[in-house]
């Protein structure tokens, strides 16, 4: 925990845009009304959220934000720290680091040696990735940042908490020796899972992940728990996905209070009183589907419907059409008999990656072929395990740039 006369600094970022993942906005919100309720002060929590959702068009509750049927405003005070084209992975670590972009008078941590950090992200991600809004935060430069903050004595500890699908992909390679613990939604194979679809508001309204570790630290005395014990409660009630942890084991041993104060206990009893039920659990990559075949069903406008059915033929041939190119591209790299060994299922959760390589071929894939911070091609985040197994195979980074840009320049009908 935070020396005596230690500062307990948040940092809560929502990585994604649009009404369709209102929930990852609505996680991070509620994260803050805990932080707050928790007496630490405004200035020294950093929020990052693209702010789209409160007032949004398809909001039937303009200026509110909930995070469970029902629920409480958790949109109310939230600080406007980053919003917009300021949500980015550059702006995030630069305040991480508590170093702004020159010109830049937005809030930093300013956190130092007898400091304590707490960092909850939350959105979409894939193999070694997390999403924000327009860009791409990769594991390479998050694992480099906070080692570089540990040289510089930027914190005394530091605890991580990430929800996104293949979480796990993006700790493997952090160290045990330099006091940061980090906990993930899923293994480095596994998506995360959306929960609440709320039928007026036609979204999801939470995670999984977050809605458990929120329950329990609004739910508990915070300076008789620890982070394992969190760990150990998430690990017994998550049905979905497998959370992880990283890192420093002896970080995860300190009361959750050394980071977040401690929840007032009227907040504790109230909180035991809810219990907490998930419902509408439902598989991350699923979600725009989801909700698209819910509009389908409910809209009673036949113009409307009809353009409805056509997006989601449109996104079906998207999706065919990615993984025409990712296979193209394999085959590009490698003999026939191993691509499709390539190609199925997940990127293995204890593989080891070489992440700057990672980060270079999937950021070439995504200039290249498919945007996916662009809703159409979202779904290309699902194939990006394919270059973190090529280069785990031993093929040279050239040689799958050469491969991409090649299948890129070809017509769709000569892709195999």
């Amino acid at each position: 925990m935070a020396a005596a006369n230690g500062k307990h600094w948040v940092m809560l970022v929502a990585g994604s845009k649009t009404w369709d993942n209102y929930r990852h906005q609505a996680d991070v919100c509620h994260a803050y009304q805990i932080v707050h309720q928790n007496g630490i002060p405004d200035e020294q929590i950093v929020v990052m959220m693209y702010d789209d959702i409160a007032n949004n068009d398809h909001n039937p509750t303009p200026g509110k934000i909930i995070n469970n049927p029902n629920g409480p405003n958790v949109y109310t005070g939230v600080p406007k720290d980053y919003t917009g084209g300021d949500v980015t992975p550059e702006n995030f670590l630069a305040a991480l680091k508590g170093e702004p972009k020159k010109n830049c008078l937005k809030k930093v941590l300013r956190s130092g040696r007898n400091d304590t950090i707490f960092i909850y992200l939350s959105d979409h991600g894939s193999t070694g990735l997390f999403c924000f809004p327009n860009s791409t935060l990769y594991a390479h430069d998050l694992i480099e940042t906070i080692k570089e903050m540990a040289r510089g004595n930027k914190f005394s500890k530091m605890v991580i908490y990430m929800e996104s699908c293949h979480s796990g992909s993006m700790f493997t390679q952090l160290p045990n020796d330099i006091h940061v613990y980090a906990v993930t939604a899923a293994r480095g194979d596994q998506s995360s899972y959306a929960c609440y679809l709320d039928p007026e508001r036609n979204t999801y309204l939470a995670d999984e992940f977050s809605a458990f570790w929120m329950y329990y630290t609004e739910s508990s005395n915070l300076d008789k728990v620890t982070f394992r014990d969190q760990f150990s409660y998430l690990q017994g009630n998550m049905k979905n996905s497998t959370p992880c942890c990283f890192g420093d084991e002896t970080t995860g041993k300190n009361p959750i209070s050394g980071f977040l104060r401690n929840t007032p206990k009227v907040i504790q009893e109230s909180t035991k009183a809810q219990k907490l039920v998930l419902t509408h659990l439902t598989h991350a990559h699923e979600v725009s589907s989801k909700i698209l075949d819910h509009k389908i069903e409910t809209e009673t406008h036949a113009g409307r419907k009809q353009v409805l059915i056509k997006k989601r033929e449109t996104l079906h041939q998207t999706k065919a059409k990615i993984e025409r190119t990712v296979k193209a591209i394999s085959q590009r790299c490698l003999p026939a008999s191993e691509v499709e060994d390539i190609s199925g299922g997940a990127f293995r959760s204890g593989s080891r990656m070489d992440l700057l390589a990672l980060k270079t071929v999937a950021e070439h894939f995504r200039t290249t072929c498919f945007d996916w911070h662009k809703e159409e091609f979202q779904m290309a985040l699902s194939h990006t395990h394919v270059f973190a197994r090529l280069c785990a195979h031993g093929v040279e980074v050239e040689r799958i740039i050469e491969a991409i840009t090649a299948v890129s320049s070809l017509p769709t009908e000569h892709h195999p």
